[in-house]
């Protein structure tokens, strides 16, 4: 059996520069699935021309937008960039530039070109779980993620907040403490 070999990280995009490159319906829903998770991303998205659902969403969001065709100086002062254009050259035209300028990159359908995947997110509160397949099935992920949306309770959070107030209360060095905390939470499993 294949491992999948990504390693999760949780981006605080809120103070990172992001790009989107294209205004169709790929970028709608790149962008629509980042502000799900991160409503205050900052993003800049430039196309020639924009979907009209697309500019609905910006209006809604921190979100800017430059009419124009893709160039390089696009991606000054960014740290990831997704290209969602209908063009694949273009795409591909992107990821060598974000390649040379040591950014990360995710090509949308084109998991050969990406250092990241964008998979299934399930936020309750403070709780979020992020779900990947390996770039094999966005449809997969979707499926976990509706799952969990509905195994896990609404007030999961609330437990998160007690469980951290706890914490704060233990005394003792870090081996005590996360052996404490291991214990009170043994029986959620």
């Amino acid at each position: 059996m294949n491992q999948n070999e990504l390693y999760p990280i949780f981006l605080k995009v809120s103070q990172l520069n992001v790009l989107i490159v294209g205004g169709g319906t790929v970028a709608l829903e790149k962008l629509s699935f980042l502000l799900k998770s991160s409503p205050n991303a900052k993003v800049l998205v430039v196309s020639k021309e924009f979907d009209e659902n697309l500019l609905k969403l910006v209006e809604e969001h921190n979100v800017s937008t430059a009419t124009a065709p893709y160039n390089k100086s696009a991606l000054k002062n960014k740290q990831l960039v997704i290209a969602a254009t209908n063009n694949k050259q273009v795409n591909k035209q992107i990821y060598l530039d974000a390649k040379s300028e040591n950014i990360l990159i995710n090509v949308a359908d084109t998991p050969e070109l990406c250092d990241f995947y964008l998979g299934g997110i399930v936020t309750k509160g403070n709780i979020k779980i992020a779900i990947s397949t390996n770039g094999k099935s966005p449809t997969l992920a979707k499926r976990l993620r509706q799952f969990f949306e509905d195994v896990i309770p609404e007030n999961i959070d609330d437990l998160a907040t007690n469980l951290n107030a706890f914490r704060k209360t233990i005394k003792g060095n870090f081996q005590e403490k996360v052996k404490k905390m291991n214990q009170l939470t043994e029986k959620l499993l």
